[in-house]
């Protein structure tokens, strides 16, 4: 099979220069990879945060197995109501014939981070065309960066940050993917966004991002999670890669591992680099995607970011779920 190296950065959004928050799927239509992320918009100048705001959903396809990506536009006819609005962190999974997107919805283009934010439901039979099913009743009315897997009771586990709880992880299960029941924190060492859980190599693993790399737990039942070191803490020397891994995907393909993860080249930080009513430099705002393999050692994750990925995934041959 042929393979070719992970160019560094794997992708860098052409419109906004702002890609950031990715998933991975399958699209089983068009026999593609797809990568669908939070377009922020990183070159438009705005007051405080508002850039972070007023946020599309990206799409960007490979049909070469993963090596190269091209953008395709955004997911459209995703408003619920009137106005500009804001989507971020995108979760999609394939079940029984449908896509489920679930994704983070906040009203308008705030300049700080006050406000609502819900998960927002939608089903799809080919990624493109979207139906708005719900907005999720979750454990407060702060919740953002859904992930969905199946847990080994049968049922689906939405994990979640709730930022009116210690911007910790908390958790919801469903038996139908659509009416969901919160079961209550589940992460709450410190504050963190972005949870994503994976089962590999015959365990259950969380990503975190607590703005220090990327935090790995590890349980065998996805109930019980035991803390392992942060990965990605460290800069690494490809191009665009030098920033600490922030809020990432991951894809399991066979026996390995791929971690897709977002970087800020700049020197700072955007979310400490201005105030409300500053403008933060754009060196500071963009972001590109980045793509790194997992290793396992001694029964800890590991992650070298610095050695060239091989990828040819080929046609899907993930489970129901990816």
């Amino acid at each position: 099979m042929t393979t070719t190296k992970a160019s560094a950065p794997l992708f860098r959004d052409p419109i906004y220069d702002g890609a950031a928050d990715p998933t991975i799927i399958y699209n089983r239509q068009e026999r593609s990879w797809w990568i669908v992320y939070t377009q922020r918009r990183a070159n438009v100048d705005c007051r405080g945060f508002a850039w972070v705001h007023g946020s599309d959903i990206g799409v960007a396809t490979s049909c070469d197995g993963g090596a190269s990506w091209r953008y395709r536009g955004i997911l459209q006819n995703l408003e619920i109501e009137p106005g500009r609005n804001t989507f971020w962190a995108p979760e999609i999974l394939w079940h029984e014939g449908l896509y489920h997107m679930y994704v983070s919805y906040v009203r308008g283009v705030p300049h700080d981070w006050s406000g609502e934010r819900q998960i927002l439901h939608y089903t799809s039979t080919d990624l493109w065309k979207w139906s708005y099913v719900a907005a999720l009743p979750l454990s407060s009315n702060r919740v953002i960066d859904a992930c969905v897997e199946r847990i080994p009771n049968g049922k689906w586990r939405m994990w979640y940050k709730d930022e009116k709880h210690g911007s910790h992880t908390y958790a919801a299960d469903s038996q139908d993917l659509a009416h969901w029941s919160v079961m209550g924190p589940v992460i709450t060492d410190c504050p963190h966004e972005g949870p994503n859980v994976f089962r590999w190599k015959d365990r259950y693993w969380m990503i975190t991002d607590p703005w220090d790399g990327l935090g790995v737990y590890c349980s065998a039942d996805a109930q019980r999670w035991e803390r392992q070191d942060n990965i990605l803490k460290t800069g690494g020397t490809r191009p665009d890669d030098g920033g600490k891994g922030s809020h990432a995907d991951v894809l399991v393909a066979g026996e390995q591992a791929f971690i897709l993860y977002f970087t800020n080249p700049g020197p700072t930080s955007p979310q400490t680099a201005a105030s409300i009513a500053e403008v933060t430099p754009y060196s500071e705002r963009r972001s590109s995607l980045q793509i790194a393999r997992l290793g396992l050692r001694d029964g800890r994750l590991f992650c070298d970011r610095n050695v060239a990925c091989d990828l040819n995934w080929g046609v899907s041959s993930t489970e129901d779920n990816s």
